[in-house]
């Protein structure tokens, strides 16, 4: 017979939920029956989403990976978070980006299914992204804007990929002012809030490889990713001068990395004296033992300093689809906790950044040591 003391300790609830009524909200429905396996890691997610990082104190950054703006996301989830106060900044592929510019010129994708004929699509210019197509012409005019976009003046400088992003997204929240519309864009969203969107990877994108043709026109536009690094490492080292810092990661790649760095940046690299992100939270279908799961899981992730060792129990990954977890994971935010105030970290952005040079410039000249040279107690 088990110690029942034991089994109390490592057990949160009996499994007994109540039958499914169809009645539920989709809060509801995660709260009763999302109970084991990945649907029990779901309600996880939500749950410290909801009660840990929305805490007035916690800075939440988001990443964004696979195709999920073509998928409508960006108008369903994403611009909604952000808009709830719910998102502080971002990190997200450049092609998410792209395709999201599609919905702000009102070129229009629409749904299919999966066993299309391809070699038909491309002879009919029809482009596909697994169960969503659209017509070629989509892509043309959607380079066009930005080729001419960035003849502005506002462009014609190095800058980081969040100023890129701000001055894009003001000028499609501008464009859907001018028409009378409401935007249906995330980065218009993102401008409006002043929420940085950072691409870690800004050349692996049609913004990028359009960009690229413009410098051969002899552009001044020069994208300045060193900038990225420091601008993001400075966003956490803030919010954990002031707070806590949670990340909710989709998917994994790039996007995933570049906002874990930022720990290393800091302790690593810089120097200075830091834990890691409060609280991790990771949406995926990788897995770490192919290599497939870029930064591994959340224990992995704490030998590196990019997890604080302190909050482990706070970190969740939920081996799922994004499509299928974020809409969930937003509509149980937005019935369970009031809006936030928001942040608008792209205002404070360069206070930070000279804060986060400040304190580095404070340890060189100090002579303080760098942690790689301190000696471990034996």
């Amino acid at each position: 017979m088990s110690d029942d003391g034991f089994l109390q300790s490592i057990s949160q609830h009996r499994i007994a939920p109540p039958p499914v009524s169809g009645t539920e909200t989709a809060a509801e429905l995660i709260d009763r029956a999302f109970s084991s396996y990945n649907a029990g890691r779901l309600r996880e997610v939500c749950r410290v989403f909801t009660q840990k990082l929305l805490q007035p104190d916690c800075t939440v950054g988001l990443t964004l990976s696979g195709a999920l703006t073509p998928a409508g996301l960006g108008i369903s989830c994403l611009i909604p978070m952000i808009q709830a106060g719910f998102v502080d900044w971002i990190v997200s592929t450049g092609a998410n980006l792209y395709h999201d510019t599609h919905y702000a010129l009102d070129l229009p994708l629409h749904q299919s299914r999966p066993n299309l004929d391809d070699y038909e699509l491309r002879q009919h210019d029809v482009i596909r992204i697994y169960d969503i197509v659209f017509d070629y012409k989509t892509l043309l005019d959607t380079d066009a804007f930005y080729r001419e976009l960035i003849r502005d003046e506002a462009f014609a400088r190095p800058m980081g990929t969040a100023e890129f992003h701000h001055e894009v997204g003001r000028y499609l929240h501008g464009r859907a002012q001018a028409i009378g519309r409401t935007s249906s864009s995330l980065l218009a969203a993102a401008f409006e809030a002043d929420v940085p969107i950072f691409t870690s990877s800004p050349a692996d994108s049609s913004i990028g490889m359009n960009l690229a043709a413009m410098s051969l026109q002899g552009g001044s536009l020069q994208i300045d990713t060193l900038r990225d690094v420091n601008e993001t490492a400075a966003i956490v080292y803030a919010a954990k001068r002031a707070g806590k810092s949670g990340v909710l990661i989709l998917g994994g790649g790039s996007p995933k990395n570049f906002i874990l760095q930022t720990e290393p940046q800091i302790q690593e690299v810089l120097g200075l004296a830091e834990s890691g992100h409060d609280y991790f939270l990771q949406i995926t279908d990788a897995r770490p033992d192919t290599g497939g799961l870029s930064g591994a899981t959340a224990s992995e992730a704490m030998t590196w300093g990019k997890v604080d060792p302190e909050k482990l129990p706070d970190s969740v990954t939920c081996y799922t689809d994004s499509t299928i977890a974020l809409p969930m994971l937003v509509a149980y935010a937005l019935a369970r906790h009031e809006p936030r105030p928001l942040r608008r970290l792209y205002r404070s952005r360069e206070r930070d950044y000279e804060a986060l040079r400040s304190a580095y410039e404070v340890r060189l000249s100090a002579g303080s040591e760098h942690p790689s040279e301190r000696k471990k107690p034996s």
